[in-house]
C-alpha cells in the first residue's frame, strides 16, 4: 500500500482527538475471525467471541477478516450514542452499496444481510440490537483502558515528531514502511495507491487491532489511517481510581486547574473553591512552574488561566 503526499498533506498530518467507539467494535469483530493470529491477543478474542455469542452472529457475516467492514457500521464518532445514531440513519443508497462492497470481500450474502441491504425493519433492529449488546458486553467495561492507552500513544509518538520529523516519524508508526520522495510505502502486502489530495491524514491508534493499517474516509473525503497501538489491550494497565487527575496532582490542585480553563482572578478562584488566597497563590504557583498555568497582572489583581498543555492535560485525565 502506498500513500501518496503533498506538501500540503504533510502539513496536515494530525492524530485523532479521540478513540471511536464504533470503528473499536468493528476492529474487535474483524480480529475474532482469526482469534489465534496473535498470541497476545489469543484469549481475550476467545473470550470475546463467547461475548458476542450467537445474537452478534450477523455482525461476523458483515464484518471481514481484514477489518473493511461496512463503513456506516463504524462512523469515526467519539461519542458513542451520536455514532449509534449515525448509524440508525444511514441512507439506504450507503448501505447498498457498501454491503455489495462487502460481499465483494468474501462475505457471505445470506436473507439478513440483504435484508440490512434493504433496510428491512426487522433485520434493522436485529442488527442495532446485536451492536448494542457487543458494545456493552466488549468494549463499555473496558473502555477506559482503550482511552488511556489511546492518548498515551498520541502522547508518546507525538513528542518524537519534534526530534526525528514527520517523515520518521511516520515511519515509525508502522516497522518496515519507508518513504521514497513523498509517497509512503507500507503494508507491502497490499497493492493499492492511496492519494491524500491536499487534505493531510489523521492517525489513528487502536489497542484492539494487530492486523495491518487500514485506510478510512470522513464523511468529508480526507482520510484517515488505522494502525496498532504499540501497547495492545490485553498488556494495557487497568485505570485505578475514579479520578486520575485528582491522583496525578492532588484533588485541590486539580481543582484549580479545572476552574481555570476559564480565565479567573485569585480572589475569584478562592471563592469559588472554598480556599484561602494564600492557598490559592501557592496552587497556581506550582501549576506555573509545570506549565499548566499562565499568570498575567493588571493592576493590582492576577488573573490566571489554563495553557495549551493544561487543556490537554484536562481533556485527557478528564
Amino acid at each position: 500500500m502506498r500513500i501518496h503526499f503533498t506538501a500540503e498533506d504533510l502539513l496536515r498530518v494530525r492524530y485523532a482527538e479521540e478513540p471511536a467507539p464504533l470503528l473499536e467494535l468493528t476492529l474487535v469483530l474483524a480480529s475474532l475471525h482469526r482469534p489465534s493470529a496473535d498470541p497476545v491477543f489469543g484469549r481475550w478474542r476467545r473470550e470475546q467471541a463467547r461475548v458476542v455469542g450467537a445474537a452478534g452472529r450477523g455482525l461476523l457475516e458483515l464484518v471481514p477478516p481484514c477489518g473493511r467492514g461496512p463503513l456506516f457500521l463504524d462512523p469515526v464518532v467519539g461519542d458513542v450514542e451520536e455514532a449509534f445514531d449515525e448509524v440508525a440513519h444511514s441512507s439506504r443508497e450507503y448501505v447498498r452499496k457498501e454491503v455489495a462492497r462487502v460481499a465483494g470481500l468474501g462475505r457471505p450474502v445470506t436473507a439478513w444481510t440483504r435484508g440490512i441491504a434493504e433496510q428491512d425493519r426487522d433485520c434493522w433492529r436485529e442488527l442495532l440490537g446485536a451492536m448494542q449488546g457487543a458494545y456493552s458486553g466488549i468494549l463499555s467495561r473496558s473502555w477506559r483502558r482503550i482511552r488511556a492507552g489511546f492518548h498515551a500513544e498520541v502522547a508518546w509518538r507525538t513528542s518524537r515528531w519534534g526530534r526525528l520529523g514527520v517523515g520518521a516519524g511516520l515511519e515509525a508508526v508502522w516497522p518496515g514502511s519507508r518513504f521514497e520522495g513523498t509517497v509512503w510505502h507500507l503494508a507491502p502486502e497490499k497493492d493499492a495507491d492511496v492519494y491524500l489530495g491536499g487534505v493531510g491524514l489523521t492517525l489513528y491508534p487502536t489497542a484492539v487491532w494487530s492486523g495491518p493499517p487500514l485506510v478510512g474516509p470522513y464523511p468529508d473525503g480526507t482520510k484517515y489511517l488505522v494502525y496498532p497501538a504499540l501497547t495492545p489491550l490485553p498488556l494495557l494497565a487497568e485505570v485505578q481510581g475514579v479520578d486520575p487527575l485528582g491522583t496525578l496532582l492532588g484533588r485541590t490542585r486539580a481543582q484549580v486547574l479545572e476552574a481555570l480553563a476559564e480565565e479567573r482572578t485569585t480572589g475569584r478562584l478562592a471563592v469559588d473553591l472554598g480556599i484561602s488566597a494564600a492557598s490559592v497563590s501557592q496552587h497556581t504557583a506550582a501549576l506555573r512552574g509545570a506549565g499548566l498555568v499562565a499568570t498575567r497582572r493588571e493592576g493590582k489583581a492576577a488573573w490566571h488561566e489554563c495553557t495549551a498543555l493544561g487543556v490537554e492535560l484536562l481533556r485527557t485525565g478528564r
